[in-house]
Protein backbone atom coordinates (compact mmCIF):
# COMPACT_ATOMS: atom_id res chain seq x y z
CA UNK A 1 0.00 0.00 0.00
CA UNK A 2 1.38 3.39 -1.00
CA UNK A 3 1.55 5.86 1.90
CA UNK A 4 1.50 9.64 1.70
CA UNK A 5 4.63 11.47 2.86
CA UNK A 6 5.48 15.08 2.07
CA UNK A 7 8.88 16.49 1.13
CA UNK A 8 9.61 17.25 4.79
CA UNK A 9 9.26 13.63 5.85
CA UNK A 10 5.86 14.17 7.48
CA UNK A 11 3.63 11.13 7.08
CA UNK A 12 -0.05 11.85 6.44
CA UNK A 13 -2.18 9.59 8.61
CA UNK A 14 -5.18 11.83 9.30
CA UNK A 15 -7.86 13.33 7.05
CA UNK A 16 -9.80 16.37 8.28
CA UNK A 17 -12.88 16.93 6.14
CA UNK A 18 -15.38 19.77 6.34
CA UNK A 19 -18.81 18.54 5.23
CA UNK A 20 -20.62 21.89 5.37
CA UNK A 21 -19.82 25.59 5.75
CA UNK A 22 -23.16 26.08 7.53
CA UNK A 23 -23.39 26.63 11.28
CA UNK A 24 -26.17 27.42 13.74
CA UNK A 25 -23.87 29.59 15.88
CA UNK A 26 -21.89 32.75 15.12
CA UNK A 27 -18.74 32.47 17.23
CA UNK A 28 -16.69 35.66 17.36
CA UNK A 29 -13.37 33.96 16.56
CA UNK A 30 -14.36 31.29 14.00
CA UNK A 31 -11.84 30.72 11.19
CA UNK A 32 -14.26 28.44 9.31
CA UNK A 33 -11.59 25.79 8.75
CA UNK A 34 -9.69 28.25 6.58
CA UNK A 35 -12.43 28.38 3.92
CA UNK A 36 -12.95 31.60 1.95
CA UNK A 37 -16.28 31.97 0.13
CA UNK A 38 -17.02 28.22 -0.13
CA UNK A 39 -19.13 26.84 -2.95
CA UNK A 40 -21.82 24.17 -2.78
CA UNK A 41 -21.16 21.50 -0.18
CA UNK A 42 -20.27 17.98 -1.28
CA UNK A 43 -22.80 15.17 -1.60
CA UNK A 44 -22.72 11.97 0.43
CA UNK A 45 -21.41 10.10 -2.63
CA UNK A 46 -18.57 12.57 -3.14
CA UNK A 47 -17.59 12.38 0.52
CA UNK A 48 -17.70 8.58 0.43
CA UNK A 49 -15.39 8.51 -2.60
CA UNK A 50 -12.88 10.70 -0.76
CA UNK A 51 -12.95 8.38 2.25
CA UNK A 52 -12.24 5.38 0.03
CA UNK A 53 -9.28 7.02 -1.72
CA UNK A 54 -7.85 8.19 1.61
CA UNK A 55 -8.21 4.68 3.01
CA UNK A 56 -6.30 3.34 0.01
CA UNK A 57 -3.31 5.45 1.08
CA UNK A 58 -3.38 3.98 4.56
CA UNK A 59 -4.85 7.08 6.19
CA UNK A 60 -6.07 5.66 9.47
CA UNK A 61 -8.35 8.34 10.90
CA UNK A 62 -10.79 10.98 9.74
CA UNK A 63 -12.04 14.04 11.61
CA UNK A 64 -15.44 15.27 10.39
CA UNK A 65 -15.88 19.03 10.80
CA UNK A 66 -17.83 22.00 9.45
CA UNK A 67 -19.18 24.60 9.88
CA UNK A 68 -21.30 22.52 12.18
CA UNK A 69 -21.47 18.95 10.84
CA UNK A 70 -24.66 18.03 12.71
CA UNK A 71 -26.73 20.54 10.69
CA UNK A 72 -26.56 18.01 7.82
CA UNK A 73 -29.52 15.66 7.92
CA UNK A 74 -27.37 12.87 6.46
CA UNK A 75 -24.64 13.11 9.10
CA UNK A 76 -25.16 9.51 10.26
CA UNK A 77 -24.97 8.28 6.65
CA UNK A 78 -21.70 10.19 6.23
CA UNK A 79 -20.27 8.55 9.34
CA UNK A 80 -21.44 5.14 8.08
CA UNK A 81 -19.54 5.74 4.83
CA UNK A 82 -16.19 5.80 6.63
CA UNK A 83 -14.28 2.58 5.78
CA UNK A 84 -13.73 0.09 8.58
CA UNK A 85 -9.98 0.69 8.33
CA UNK A 86 -10.38 4.31 9.46
CA UNK A 87 -11.31 5.63 12.89
CA UNK A 88 -13.85 8.45 12.69
CA UNK A 89 -14.28 11.36 15.07
CA UNK A 90 -16.13 14.67 14.86
CA UNK A 91 -15.70 18.26 15.98
CA UNK A 92 -19.03 19.85 16.90
CA UNK A 93 -20.44 22.73 18.88
CA UNK A 94 -22.64 20.17 20.65
CA UNK A 95 -25.89 22.14 20.37
CA UNK A 96 -27.62 19.49 18.23
CA UNK A 97 -25.77 16.47 19.55
CA UNK A 98 -27.97 15.12 22.34
CA UNK A 99 -30.78 13.65 20.17
CA UNK A 100 -28.39 11.90 17.75
CA UNK A 101 -25.44 10.85 19.94
CA UNK A 102 -26.46 7.18 20.08
CA UNK A 103 -27.25 7.14 16.36
CA UNK A 104 -23.77 8.51 15.60
CA UNK A 105 -22.21 5.81 17.78
CA UNK A 106 -24.25 3.13 16.01
CA UNK A 107 -23.10 4.56 12.67
CA UNK A 108 -19.47 4.03 13.70
CA UNK A 109 -18.33 7.34 15.21
CA UNK A 110 -15.62 6.81 17.82
CA UNK A 111 -15.50 10.10 19.71
CA UNK A 112 -16.25 13.82 19.62
CA UNK A 113 -14.58 17.15 20.27
CA UNK A 114 -17.11 19.65 21.60
CA UNK A 115 -16.49 23.40 21.55
CA UNK A 116 -17.39 25.03 24.87
CA UNK A 117 -15.69 28.38 25.30
CA UNK A 118 -17.37 29.31 28.58
CA UNK A 119 -19.40 27.65 31.31
CA UNK A 120 -20.99 31.00 32.11
CA UNK A 121 -24.26 31.40 30.16
CA UNK A 122 -23.79 35.14 29.59
CA UNK A 123 -20.21 34.73 28.39
CA UNK A 124 -21.19 31.79 26.23
CA UNK A 125 -23.88 33.89 24.54
CA UNK A 126 -21.37 36.71 24.01
CA UNK A 127 -18.90 34.34 22.35
CA UNK A 128 -21.25 32.10 20.37
CA UNK A 129 -23.93 34.62 19.48
CA UNK A 130 -26.74 32.46 20.88
CA UNK A 131 -27.96 31.31 24.28
CA UNK A 132 -27.43 27.57 23.82
CA UNK A 133 -25.06 26.54 26.62
CA UNK A 134 -27.67 24.23 28.17
CA UNK A 135 -28.00 22.38 24.84
CA UNK A 136 -24.22 21.97 24.69
CA UNK A 137 -24.06 20.57 28.23
CA UNK A 138 -26.84 18.11 27.33
CA UNK A 139 -24.80 17.14 24.27
CA UNK A 140 -21.73 16.43 26.42
CA UNK A 141 -23.70 14.16 28.75
CA UNK A 142 -25.34 12.38 25.80
CA UNK A 143 -21.93 11.83 24.17
CA UNK A 144 -20.58 10.29 27.37
CA UNK A 145 -23.65 8.08 27.71
CA UNK A 146 -23.28 6.96 24.07
CA UNK A 147 -19.56 6.23 24.69
CA UNK A 148 -18.31 8.78 22.16
CA UNK A 149 -15.28 9.05 24.38
CA UNK A 150 -12.98 10.55 25.32
CA UNK A 151 -15.03 13.70 24.89
CA UNK A 152 -12.54 16.48 24.25
CA UNK A 153 -13.76 19.89 25.37
CA UNK A 154 -12.28 22.57 23.10
CA UNK A 155 -11.85 25.93 24.82
CA UNK A 156 -10.47 28.76 22.67
CA UNK A 157 -8.77 31.21 25.02
CA UNK A 158 -10.05 34.76 24.51
CA UNK A 159 -8.26 37.59 26.27
CA UNK A 160 -10.49 39.43 28.71
CA UNK A 161 -13.45 37.17 27.96
CA UNK A 162 -12.92 33.62 29.22
CA UNK A 163 -9.26 33.51 30.25
CA UNK A 164 -10.26 33.51 33.93
CA UNK A 165 -12.25 30.25 33.74
CA UNK A 166 -9.48 27.65 34.13
CA UNK A 167 -10.64 26.59 37.59
CA UNK A 168 -14.28 26.39 36.46
CA UNK A 169 -13.36 23.99 33.68
CA UNK A 170 -11.12 21.95 36.01
CA UNK A 171 -14.07 21.65 38.40
CA UNK A 172 -16.30 20.56 35.50
CA UNK A 173 -13.88 17.82 34.40
CA UNK A 174 -12.59 16.72 37.80
CA UNK A 175 -12.84 12.97 38.29
CA UNK A 176 -14.45 12.39 34.89
CA UNK A 177 -12.12 10.15 32.94
CA UNK A 178 -14.34 10.45 29.88
CA UNK A 179 -13.42 14.15 29.49
CA UNK A 180 -10.21 15.81 28.31
CA UNK A 181 -9.91 19.61 28.39
CA UNK A 182 -8.13 21.30 25.48
CA UNK A 183 -7.23 24.97 25.95
CA UNK A 184 -6.54 26.35 22.48
CA UNK A 185 -4.53 29.41 21.52
CA UNK A 186 -6.55 31.80 19.37
CA UNK A 187 -5.31 32.14 15.78
CA UNK A 188 -5.56 35.83 14.97
CA UNK A 189 -3.02 37.27 12.53
CA UNK A 190 -4.82 40.64 12.22
CA UNK A 191 -4.72 41.51 15.91
CA UNK A 192 -1.89 39.67 17.73
CA UNK A 193 -2.51 41.75 20.87
CA UNK A 194 -5.90 40.02 21.26
CA UNK A 195 -4.27 36.63 21.78
CA UNK A 196 -4.22 35.21 25.31
CA UNK A 197 -0.70 34.23 26.33
CA UNK A 198 -1.09 30.47 26.73
CA UNK A 199 2.62 30.20 27.64
CA UNK A 200 1.71 31.55 31.07
CA UNK A 201 -1.18 29.10 31.30
CA UNK A 202 1.11 26.22 30.42
CA UNK A 203 3.75 27.30 32.95
CA UNK A 204 1.07 27.36 35.62
CA UNK A 205 -0.09 23.87 34.67
CA UNK A 206 3.49 22.57 34.72
CA UNK A 207 3.96 23.85 38.27
CA UNK A 208 0.67 22.47 39.58
CA UNK A 209 0.38 19.12 37.78
CA UNK A 210 1.39 15.90 39.46
CA UNK A 211 1.73 13.97 36.19
CA UNK A 212 2.78 15.26 32.76
CA UNK A 213 2.59 13.08 29.64
CA UNK A 214 4.04 14.03 26.23
CA UNK A 215 1.72 13.11 23.36
CA UNK A 216 2.96 12.07 19.92
CA UNK A 217 0.59 14.54 18.25
CA UNK A 218 2.53 17.83 17.94
CA UNK A 219 4.65 16.66 20.91
CA UNK A 220 2.23 18.52 23.16
CA UNK A 221 1.86 17.72 26.83
CA UNK A 222 -1.08 16.38 28.79
CA UNK A 223 -1.36 17.70 32.34
CA UNK A 224 -3.13 15.86 35.13
CA UNK A 225 -4.40 18.51 37.53
CA UNK A 226 -6.77 17.93 40.43
CA UNK A 227 -8.36 14.91 38.76
CA UNK A 228 -8.74 16.60 35.36
CA UNK A 229 -6.80 15.92 32.14
CA UNK A 230 -5.71 19.08 30.30
CA UNK A 231 -3.90 19.79 27.04
CA UNK A 232 -2.75 23.16 25.69
CA UNK A 233 -2.89 23.56 21.90
CA UNK A 234 -0.50 26.23 20.59
CA UNK A 235 -0.76 26.69 16.79
CA UNK A 236 0.62 30.24 16.58
CA UNK A 237 4.33 30.56 15.70
CA UNK A 238 4.90 27.04 16.97
CA UNK A 239 7.39 25.00 14.96
CA UNK A 240 6.44 21.84 16.84
CA UNK A 241 2.80 22.27 15.73
CA UNK A 242 3.72 22.40 12.04
CA UNK A 243 6.71 20.07 12.15
CA UNK A 244 4.54 17.21 13.44
CA UNK A 245 1.42 17.88 11.37
CA UNK A 246 -0.03 14.64 9.99
CA UNK A 247 -3.21 16.07 8.44
CA UNK A 248 -4.54 16.59 4.98
CA UNK A 249 -7.67 18.72 4.83
CA UNK A 250 -10.67 18.73 2.50
CA UNK A 251 -12.89 21.79 2.19
CA UNK A 252 -16.67 21.56 2.22
CA UNK A 253 -16.78 22.36 -1.51
CA UNK A 254 -14.33 19.65 -2.55
CA UNK A 255 -10.77 20.99 -2.51
CA UNK A 256 -7.76 19.30 -0.99
CA UNK A 257 -6.18 21.82 1.39
CA UNK A 258 -2.61 20.88 2.36
CA UNK A 259 -2.39 23.54 5.12
CA UNK A 260 -5.02 25.26 7.27
CA UNK A 261 -3.26 28.61 7.06
CA UNK A 262 -2.65 28.74 3.30
CA UNK A 263 -5.17 29.55 0.58
CA UNK A 264 -2.98 29.48 -2.55
CA UNK A 265 -2.41 25.75 -3.04
CA UNK A 266 -5.85 24.11 -3.06
CA UNK A 267 -6.56 21.22 -5.44
CA UNK A 268 -10.07 20.70 -6.83
CA UNK A 269 -11.12 17.03 -6.62
CA UNK A 270 -14.79 17.31 -7.56
CA UNK A 271 -15.83 15.16 -10.48
CA UNK A 272 -12.57 13.20 -10.57
CA UNK A 273 -12.34 9.48 -11.18
CA UNK A 274 -10.78 7.36 -8.45
CA UNK A 275 -7.46 7.23 -10.31
CA UNK A 276 -7.49 10.98 -10.89
CA UNK A 277 -8.29 11.59 -7.24
CA UNK A 278 -5.38 9.38 -6.17
CA UNK A 279 -3.07 11.54 -8.28
CA UNK A 280 -4.56 14.66 -6.68
CA UNK A 281 -3.81 13.27 -3.20
CA UNK A 282 -0.22 12.62 -4.25
CA UNK A 283 0.04 16.16 -5.60
CA UNK A 284 -1.35 17.60 -2.36
CA UNK A 285 1.23 15.66 -0.36
CA UNK A 286 4.05 16.88 -2.60
CA UNK A 287 3.22 20.57 -2.04
CA UNK A 288 2.73 20.41 1.73
CA UNK A 289 5.18 22.47 3.72
CA UNK A 290 5.27 23.72 7.33
CA UNK A 291 3.68 27.17 7.68
CA UNK A 292 5.97 27.98 10.63
CA UNK A 293 9.58 26.85 10.24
Amino acid sequence: MQKLTDNYGRKISNLRISITPRCNLDCMYCHREGEDNPGAEMSLEEISNIFNVASGFGISSVKITGGEPTVRKDICDIVSAVPDSMESSMTTNGTLLAPIAHDLKDAGLSRVNISVDSLNPDKYREIAGKDMLSDVLEGIEAAIEARLTPVKINVVMLKGVNDDELEDFVDFARGRREIILQFIELMDFKDPDSITNVDELEKDLQKRSKLIITRRMHHRKKYCLDGAEIEVVRPMHNKEFCANCNRLRVTSDGYLKPCLLRHDNHINIRGLSEDEMRKAFLMAASIREPYFR
